[in-house]
């Protein structure tokens, strides 16, 4: 059996009671290292879990999926993922080729940020499509993102933005070299992702556009959401490229329209009363 284990937004702590007990029968069992993080080491998860736990990074799991469900017929293997397994990013692929092979699965649900955002105040119906952020480059600076915000607030909802995440990645150099010599690990923060689509504001404007979104929309800055340090900060698209969340994981929202409510929660979060003066 191959059993997909949500590890909630956390510690080693939030994992499931149900989630903890396949842990500890399985043979094997495979922590997902590439897509999210939580607050605490594989050392730290270890040892509450009480087994050791193999490190599964993208390349593993995109290109080496069968060493993961070798003998998951003849026994029990976990692949664990940060928040829930079909949360943020789905492993769909892992499970059509166990299915492919025969091999029975089961998922063990979780909490995860598509539904923990919720807790700044703003209703989760009241949500569109979720966009990537990803980091920009001296060459390669993609917009696509900016639209999808921009057609979610048109329909009058809000937009979750998770921002980028770079985990054993390699330069271009020792890419085209041939060299395993990877980058150190990389978090967007808040304040980054504020800075690009201001950006991107600013380029739509010189192109003749009005944007939907301006340096005065209101957004939300999230931070280790889960965690007992999480931090919130509620404010003006300008006032997110100053603020300081600490730690990953950061992410973003861009709200819409507010309903009455969801602009009293905000102003909890607010890094400035006037933000909320209009």
């Amino acid at each position: 059996m191959l059993y997909l284990i949500g590890l909630g937004l956390g510690d080693a702590t939030d994992i499931t009671v149900k989630g903890l007990e396949v842990v500890k029968q399985c043979s094997r069992a495979y922590l997902e290292a590439y897509t999210s993080i939580l607050t605490v080491g594989k050392e730290a998860l270890e040892e509450f879990y009480g087994r050791e736990l193999i490190l599964a990074d993208r390349e593993t799991v995109e290109q080496e999926a069968d060493s993961i469900l070798k003998d998951a017929k003849e026994c029990d293997v976990a692949f664990l993922v940060v928040g829930d397994p079909f949360g943020a990013t789905t492993h769909s692929d892992l499970v059509l080729r166990a299915v492919k092979l025969g091999i029975p699965y089961r998922v063990i649900h979780n909490a995860s940020i598509m539904s923990a955002v919720g807790c700044c105040g703003l209703q989760l119906y009241n949500f569109g499509e979720t966009v990537s952020v990803v980091f920009w480059t001296d060459t390669w600076k993609p917009e696509s993102f900016f639209d999808k915000i921009q057609r979610n607030r048109q329909n009058g909802m809000h937009t979750l933005c998770l921002l980028d995440i770079k985990v054993k990645e390699q330069s271009l150099e020792n890419l085209m070299k041939g060299k395993k010599i990877f980058e150190p690990p990389r978090y967007m923060c808040v304040n980054q992702a504020a800075e690009q689509l201001l950006a991107i504001i600013q380029n739509r404007k010189l192109q003749g556009e009005e944007p939907e979104i301006t340096e005065n929309t209101i957004c939300v800055g999230l931070a280790r959401i889960g965690a007992t340090d999480q931090k919130i900060a509620s404010g003006t698209l300008q006032q997110m490229t100053m603020v300081d969340l600490g730690d990953p994981l950061h992410s973003m929202i861009i709200t819409s329209t507010l309903h009455p409510l969801e602009r009293d929660m905000l102003k909890l979060f607010a890094v400035d009363d006037s933000s909320f003066t209009n």
